[in-house]
């Protein structure tokens, strides 16, 4: 049988599930792009200038930038995960040294980073907002706010 994680052992009926953050979401998405485009830039510089840079050097540092770009979707919720996306967009705009196309590449992906993190930061803050004016109209509605997959109370009725 699979381990559980941490949140399934804690996990009780009637627990609200805790939300993703659009924003990490938005980031990794766009990481994990980066990541195949990197990938693939790398065999096509190790294709067209394998003369001018060692080919090992070419296949290792690529491979290298792929598996950090997917490796830090891991660290987007720790206080230093959106600064090492920020540096790695740098990176990705870095590599049009030896691929010029990469300039335009890595700044149309900068530009995507740039607005995956706005707009999750704003879709992140509107989603708290209408959890708390749930909340706060569940508090003040307790007989009519039935949870998941409860019926609403029915009303009374007299019998004959």
């Amino acid at each position: 049988m699979a381990r559980l994680t941490k949140a399934q052992r804690e996990w009780r009926p009637g627990m609200p599930k805790k939300r993703r953050s659009t924003k990490v979401m938005f980031a990794s998405t766009v990481l994990l792009l980066e990541a195949f485009v990197m990938f693939f830039a790398t065999l096509a510089v190790f294709g067209l200038r394998r003369g001018e840079f060692p080919p090992a050097a070419i296949l290792g540092v690529g491979i290298a930038l792929s598996v950090v770009m997917i490796v830090a979707c891991a660290f987007l919720t720790k206080p230093w995960g959106m600064g090492l996306g920020w540096v790695l967009q740098l990176v990705l705009i870095l590599t049009g040294i030896f691929e010029p196309a990469m300039f335009l590449v890595g700044a149309l992906f900068a530009l995507a980073w740039w607005y995956g993190i706005r707009t999750g930061i704003r879709l992140d803050r509107e989603a708290g907002e209408r959890a708390r004016e749930q909340a706060a109209w569940e508090a003040a509605h307790p007989e009519e706010s039935a949870g998941p997959g409860q019926q609403p109370p029915l009303p009374e009725t007299k019998s004959p």
